[in-house]
């Protein structure tokens, strides 16, 4: 069976789930179809299609429960997930995401972080799990020259990362969001924001939620204003995955690394899968990587 034809019955399925949902009539929109992943809205609900090589066993239903917990910073699941054809689905509320076109919220996405980060941790929280997926994506690189690059500053990485070893048990100390940018924010009902997406919601170390505009940062992606704004917005917000005062580089450089070569990867395997050469800011990203290893050479 086709690929589109699997994803035009998941469609309907899933817009038939949010219509026995939703409060009034509307039409669905897609709002996602990437990466294996597909989220519909109807009306003043939101079904998804998680990815099928996701874990979504007894963790899964953990960080269900901890989003729960959180109404001030998470939009969670509305119940429990569904199963649709094999599928794990699951259903929210609505929230307006971030409009690209206009200013980008990045001291609000700061705060909530913060804010996140400072929750007491339950004792029951689940692990956040995250680094794994580096590994992962450097495992499905093909042959070629931006690939070569990629993996050799995959090497630079500490062994817990590249899945050598296990993770050092003192890195794990506040709740955090685990896959943090600003596709991950909504404006809920009332004008708040709120995160979404609770894959990777845990107890782990909070300057993996830094990570990726950290990342994006170092290698010219990201403006200096806007991660100034950012980091800023965060330090004032008593967030503790930085110093206070001072370079955050002390705590953002491995997760840094880690997500530009994460990033790196994507871009490298979204280019090939596509067939066509890498747009400005993939190449940046692997030029970043190229860094990386010099870096680490020089070390």
């Amino acid at each position: 069976m086709h690929t589109e034809t699997v994803q035009s019955g998941l469609f309907t399925r899933l817009v038939e789930i949010g219509q026995a949902k939703a409060h009034g009539a509307a039409g669905p929109e897609t709002l996602y179809d990437r990466h294996g992943v597909l989220v519909v809205r109807v009306g003043d609900v939101v079904v998804k299609a998680h990815q099928a090589d996701r874990d979504h066993g007894p963790l899964f239903l953990d960080r269900i429960r901890l989003a729960g917990t959180l109404p001030d910073v998470v939009i969670g699941p509305l119940g429990p997930p569904l199963t649709v054809d094999g599928r794990t689905v699951t259903l929210s509320t609505f929230g307006e995401p971030v409009d690209p076109s206009q200013e980008l919220p990045w001291e609000e996405g700061a705060r909530l972080l913060a804010a996140l980060h400072a929750t007491a941790v339950p004792a029951d929280a689940p692990p956040w799990g995250r680094p794994t997926r580096v590994a992962r994506l450097v495992s499905r690189l093909t042959d070629g020259p931006a690939q070569d690059v990629v993996r050799t500053a995959f090497t630079t990485l500490p062994a817990w990362i590249r899945g050598d070893e296990q993770e050092p048990q003192g890195k794990a100390g506040s709740l955090i969001h685990g896959d943090w940018h600003l596709g991950q924010m909504v404006r809920a009902p009332g004008g708040r924001w709120r995160l979404i997406d609770i894959e990777d919601l845990g107890k782990g170390d909070p300057a993996w939620d830094l990570a990726r505009p950290a990342a994006l940062y170092s290698a010219g992606v990201l403006s200096p204003d806007e991660w100034e704004r950012f980091l800023d917005a965060y330090r004032e917000a008593g967030g503790p995955a930085v110093p206070a005062q001072g370079s955050p580089w002390t705590t953002l450089d491995v997760p840094a690394r880690s997500l530009a070569i994460q990033i790196a990867a994507t871009c490298v395997i979204s280019a090939e899968r596509e067939d066509r050469p890498l747009d400005g800011a993939e190449q940046a990203m692997i030029d970043a990587c190229a860094r990386i290893s010099t870096a680490g050479d020089a070390a």
